[in-house]
């Protein structure tokens, strides 16, 4: 979401903040802005257009103190006057010289009561965002000490937020403050900085520290200062943390998203490199005797890692045996649930700081539900740093906005818990093992075989690209799936797509069917096979077109109003890995041929940081 920079150095540091925030363009992004302090004034560039015409406007700006933003609209449009930086000219008229400069990512839920009091007190509001009453609150408060101001401002706030500021009156110097927002600070030699991502510092700096919940920190050319959210000194460690520049290189590849496709065997090989059997072990300290003791699992997750979890509900209660719930981490915290301290919290995320499932983990804790569990792509984020277990996945950086490879290394992580939970409980033989382990590490190859039907599908993409809807049905396993790929086709080319389980087509969606809506069926060689080729008649006994996902052994043919794509073989228990991919790449080739923009789709962001 939202991108946060920000540095003080002896050395003119906009050239350091527009290649910050080009790093975090990936995020998703409006509007974008630089500050800086220069010649006992401060100065600022804003745009809504794209980070390469803020380089432009910026060109002439010089300083050795200053924030940089990419924002992602919430409170108001996304304008110039609603891009940040953000200023304080101070209370009365707004002519007089700007005092403060701030940045800000997150939501301020109490802005409209401090608004008031703002504007009471003189305070001209020049924006429509909760970010603007941020810089008067400071401000306002401001006796000579930006640290302590900031400090007594954020007591005030109600919300998220990671804030970075800077002031007219004491150059060489920015303080940042963060809750429920990340924000990182990034050491140098008589320089320091602060991001909300610590992409954004690659090639900087790799020496980086983590801030803690409530911690605010003062930046200085030669020190970097922390107190915890009750005031007192705090000391937090310095990590060294590897670049990325090899992540953010396009290669061959035409969009990021098409190269995290077909970097997904290699994802899929790199989560399972370590693993040489199915243990408790392979999810940290202690799980052995968490997982064995476990009576129950709680799945919370968002968007494409709710889809994982909703797989993993089939895996774990066919596998382990225990029972399973799977939560919309957006809608948990906020009705009366029923805690068992017994259950397994596993919570799933990219990022590891989504909004909206730590809120969820951060509730269930406090439920008295402590046995949790973080599936996560980010080994520094504060999913995995506030959760008892942790799976860290090696997708490696997914710059493209629509999840791909994420995803279906979340999908390898939740299959070795199931297998992992029914060990430790006595119910995974060993044959039961080998052949899991032998099925896992065929995935890439078979994963390579599904990847290399991308002709055919460009073929079908040209005839989605003109469709406004689409219907997507799937069963038991594959529901999901189905799901993930409706996901994916309206995030990134904007057609309307819905996905529903292919038994329920006589409750309803039936009705949607015409030779105008094309319908995607995910046709595993499984079970329920026979059952859903009897919902295929009845797509087709509508004039419906149906595009057909199917095992080599499926006995589907290609024929009037039926195109068949087949994948090679059918993988068993982790087919819904080997039939999401065809999925991603329909949506992405549609998107192509649509002309959309499609790592970074309109009005969406990568890491959703506000709730």
């Amino acid at each position: 979401m939202c991108g946060i920079v920000g540095a003080v150095a002896q050395r003119n540091i906009v050239p350091v903040l527009i290649e910050g925030l080009r790093r975090l363009e990936y995020r998703g992004y409006d509007s974008c802005g630089v500050a800086i302090h220069a010649d006992g004034e401060l100065k600022r560039a804003r745009s809504v257009a794209r980070v390469a015409e803020l380089d432009a406007q910026s060109i002439k700006l010089q300083g050795y103190t200053g924030i940089a933003h990419t924002r992602w609209a919430t409170h108001g449009a996304p304008t110039t006057l609603n891009a940040h930086p953000h200023f304080s000219h101070g209370s009365g008229k707004s002519a007089r010289s700007a005092r403060v400069a701030l940045v800000h990512n997150g939501i301020i839920e109490n802005h409209d009561e401090l608004r008031a009091k703002l504007q009471a007190a003189g305070y001209v509001f020049e924006s429509q965002t909760d970010t603007e009453v941020i810089a008067h609150l400071i401000d306002q408060l401001y006796e000579g000490d930006l640290f302590d101001a900031v400090q007594r401002a954020v007591r005030e706030l109600h919300g998220a937020y990671a804030i970075a500021v800077f002031c007219r009156d004491e150059p060489h110097r920015v303080v940042g403050a963060r809750a429920g927002s990340p924000l990182v600070v990034g050491i140098g030699e008589q320089e320091n900085f602060l991001a909300s991502d610590a992409m954004a510092l690659a090639g900087t700096t790799d020496r980086i520290i983590y801030l803690e919940e409530g911690d605010v920190v003062d930046l200085q050319l030669a020190r970097v200062w922390i107190v915890d959210s009750t005031g007192r000194p705090a000391q937090r460690p310095v990590r060294t943390v590897a670049a990325y520049s090899n992540a953010v290189e396009l290669g061959p590849y035409r969009h990021f998203m098409q190269k995290e496709i077909f970097e997904q065997p290699r994802a899929i090989a790199d989560t399972l490199e370590d693993v040489n059997d199915i243990g408790p072990d392979l999810f940290g300290d202690g799980a052995g005797d968490i997982l064995k003791r476990i009576d129950s699992v709680l799945i919370l997750a968002c968007g494409t890692s709710y889809y994982a979890g909703c797989v993993a509900r089939n895996w774990l209660e066919a596998i382990a045996q225990v029972p399973v719930a799977v939560e919309i981490a957006s809608e948990y915290r906020y009705r009366i649930s029923v805690p068992n301290p017994d259950a397994l919290v596993v919570v799933i995320s990219q990022s590891g700081e989504t909004a909206d499932t730590l809120a969820a983990l951060k509730h269930a804790k406090s439920l008295g539900m402590h046995r949790t569990l973080a599936v996560c792509n980010v080994a520094t984020s504060a999913m995995v740093r506030e959760t008892a277990l942790q799976f860290l996945t090696r997708a490696g950086v997914e710059i493209g906005v629509a999840s791909t490879k994420a995803f279906t290394t979340q999908l390898v992580a939740l299959y070795l818990l199931a297998n992992a939970i029914a060990k430790a409980q006595g119910r995974l033989t060993p044959e039961r093992e080998h052949a899991a382990l032998r099925r896992l590490r065929h995935l890439p190859a078979a994963v390579g075989s599904v990847l290399a039907q991308e002709p055919h599908i460009i073929a079908v993409s040209e005839i989605f690209a003109r469709k406004d809807n689409a219907l997507f049905l799937g069963r038991g396993l594959h529901y999901p799936i189905a799901l993930e790929g409706a996901l994916k086709l309206k995030e990134i080319s904007y057609i309307h797509a819905e996905a529903y389980p292919a038994g329920e087509l006589k409750h309803g969606p039936l009705a949607l069917v015409t030779d105008a809506m094309p319908v995607v069926t995910v046709a595993p060689n499984d079970a329920l096979l026979e059952k859903l080729k009897s919902n295929m008649q009845e797509v087709r006994a509508r004039g419906g077109q149906l595009f057909v996902f199917a095992d080599a052994d499926t006995h589907i043919e290609s024929g009037e109003g039926v195109q068949v794509i087949r994948l090679p073989e059918h993988y068993g228990d982790l087919s819904p890995i080997l039939h999401v991919v065809p999925l991603q790449l329909l949506a992405y080739h549609t998107a192509v041929a649509r002309g959309t923009d499609v790592d970074k789709p309109r009005n969406l962001a990568k890491s959703v940081t506000v709730e």
